[in-house]
């Protein structure tokens, strides 16, 4: 092992690597809201659409989705949130603690190649609502098949590339204005859509009950059979997939970045938000889009892409939908990965390091694969960085209970931790060669991945140091920390809440995007249930497209200009607060 001689010094030390103190950390609405936004994207489009080509059954897809996703939130809470809480950093800073700087470099790599190929993706099903104004083929091979298609991808890239590089905030802020109006307009297009199922399985347009939709779901949508005519994925497949879904996030950690401010360990709860409806309804409703539009085009789901699907049933409401969405994931994805490429080469910055990924992205982004092939992407993506979450796991749970010493690479002073490394890598060969080995469902690797990466981490540090004691350098942290908290405690009285926007014009803009999203939904409803024929439900349909248009201006517009009221008032109130000078934190 390398060894390099320094102490522990708040100097110099930035505020990431700091726990995150107590007057900044938040309530339960504030993660509810948050996992709602990440959690309805435009990716749901596509899984949804993929569960009904691969040809999964109604009830594998009602109960196995429920299942798997019940499964995350209990990850995120029982794993995750406990870890964050505890520590108050994030994975990159626990990891750099706990393994060293060689160790952080490599995972660096790892978050460039996974957020690359994720912005990659969302880029294109951005691309395909674009592709589908100007009339070009849907992309349905792993290479792209038109140039002009290729066009659309580079000018749709570089905006996305220039915007991470330079206006990353006012996307992000953008980015939460749309979490509302997604939760509306994903069971909008189902709705709309169902009429043309029901007429197209029971030959009229009306449901009369459950069974009715079961009927429908079964024969039309989740039929058992797959785009090859073979028998499909069942539920042990379906309830795995869901789960395995965010492993990146949960058994994988990284969501230790926004757990950490969360005031109790009970808020990784929250996430219900995002898996109950982000990948059970939205998922659902997707697929129901789906199969609705190859009812409607006469033909397969497998001929269809997002920008198909989304205008079909939600008009011009649906570009609005597969662009933005597409959009601000693509951002905030690529923002990371050009942010792990900065911490992996230092010497040149972040608007540099963002520009040559994201070059690279928009290249990747050219090949339709990457979102044709998103379930088994985000699943390997996921094994990729599950045995990293088991060391922290590891480390910071098992260790205590077993006499070992957390934070003992910290204590030796070491850039190079043996047991991490090794253990890392052997972690992915077991995962990965028990995929090549056709052991089990490649949707749960990723569970003896982590029990073999824990284990082998826990023997091999036992073996390199952890099982000795280090009283001083123990002291010396326990010392350091207090300091950090008297700092902190600083911070905290000098800090002033944010103030509450309760202006009259700005609660009237509140009510007016709410409208709009409350009409839109109602017009969906009138067009599944009051559409007695196909004359009724064409009509119906038309004015959900054209009055569902105006809403979402409206929704925009309102929810914008209140998001500016409040960004000036914040703004005013920070320009009211006083400097806090950084006490001596050596005695």
């Amino acid at each position: 092992m390398k060894t390099k001689t320094h102490a522990l010094s708040f100097d110099g030390m930035g505020e990431e690597q700091l726990p995150i103190p107590k007057h900044k950390l938040h309530g339960w609405t504030h993660f509810m809201g948050l996992y709602a936004g990440e959690h309805v994207a435009a990716t749901e489009f596509v899984i949804g659409a993929t569960f009904v080509a691969m040809g999964a059954q109604i009830m594998d897809i009602l109960l196995g989705l429920l299942i798997g996703n019940i499964l995350a939130i209990l990850s995120w809470t029982l794993i995750t949130t406990p870890i964050a809480v505890e520590t108050r950093l994030s994975l990159y800073t626990y990891l750099h603690k706990i393994a060293g700087g060689n160790m952080t470099k490599l995972y660096n790599w790892a978050n460039v190649i996974i957020f690359t190929v994720i912005s990659a993706a969302m880029i294109t099903v951005s691309s395909t609502a674009v592709r589908f104004l100007f009339d070009i083929p849907a992309q349905l091979n792993w290479y792209p098949t038109d140039p002009w298609f290729v066009m659309v991808v580079m000018a749709v890239g570089m905006i996305v590339v220039f915007v991470a590089m330079y206006g990353f905030n006012a996307v992000s802020e953008f980015s939460g204005i749309c979490a509302p109006w997604l939760f509306v307009m994903f069971p909008c297009g189902a709705l709309v859509l169902m009429p043309a199922l029901a007429e197209s399985v029971l030959g009229y347009t009306t449901l009369s009950g459950w069974s009715d939709f079961i009927q429908i779901g079964s024969q039309s949508v989740w039929t058992g059979v797959n785009a090859q005519g073979e028998p499909g994925i069942g539920l042990l497949e379906v309830i795995g997939f869901a789960w395995a879904a965010n492993t990146i996030t949960h058994f994988g950690l990284i969501d230790m970045a926004l757990l950490r401010y969360s005031k109790k360990k009970s808020y990784g709860l929250c996430t219900s938000s995002g898996m109950l409806f982000g990948h059970y309804i939205a998922w659902i409703a997707a697929g129901i889009m789906g199969a609705g539009t190859a009812v409607i085009l006469k033909t397969s789901i497998t001929s269809l892409d997002p920008g198909d699907v989304a205008f079909h049933a939600l008009g011009l409401s649906g570009f609005v939908v597969v662009i933005v969405a597409g959009w601000t994931t693509a951002n905030a994805n690529l923002y990371r990965a050009g942010l792990a490429a900065q911490a992996i080469f230092h010497n040149y910055s972040l608007k540099q390091t963002t520009l040559v990924v994201g070059i690279v992205t928009v290249i990747v982004a050219c090949f339709p694969f990457v979102f044709t092939k998103m379930l088994p992407l985000l699943t390997y993506a996921g094994l990729l960085v599950v045995p990293v979450g088991a060391i922290v796991f590891a480390e910071h749970v098992i260790f205590p209970r077993i006499g070992l010493t957390r934070y003992w690479v910290t204590y030796r002073k070491l850039i190079h931790s043996t047991p991490a490394v090794a253990s890392w890598g052997a972690g992915l060969v077991f995962g990965f060669g028990l995929n090549v080995l056709d052991v089990m469902s490649f949707y749960y690797l990723f569970i003896p991945t982590w029990f073999f990466t824990v284990i082998l981490y826990t023997l091999m540090a036992k073996k390199y140091g952890a099982e000795e004691k280090y009283p001083e350098e123990e002291a010396e942290l326990l010392a350091f920390d207090r300091n950090v908290e008297a700092f902190q405690e600083e911070q905290a009285r000098a800090y002033k809440m944010p103030v509450k926007d309760n202006t009259t014009l700005s609660k009237w803009l509140h009510v007016v995007s709410h409208t709009s999203l409350g009409i839109a939904l109602l017009l969906a409803c009138n067009t599944m249930f009051r559409s007695p024929d196909m004359f009724a439900y064409q009509a119906n349909r038309e004015i959900f497209y054209n009055i569902g248009f105006v809403c979402t201006v409206i929704y925009f517009v309102a929810s914008y200009w209140a998001m500016r009221r409040r960004k000036t008032l914040t703004e005013s109130q920070d320009g009211l607060k006083k400097p806090i000078s950084t006490p001596s934190l050596g005695g």
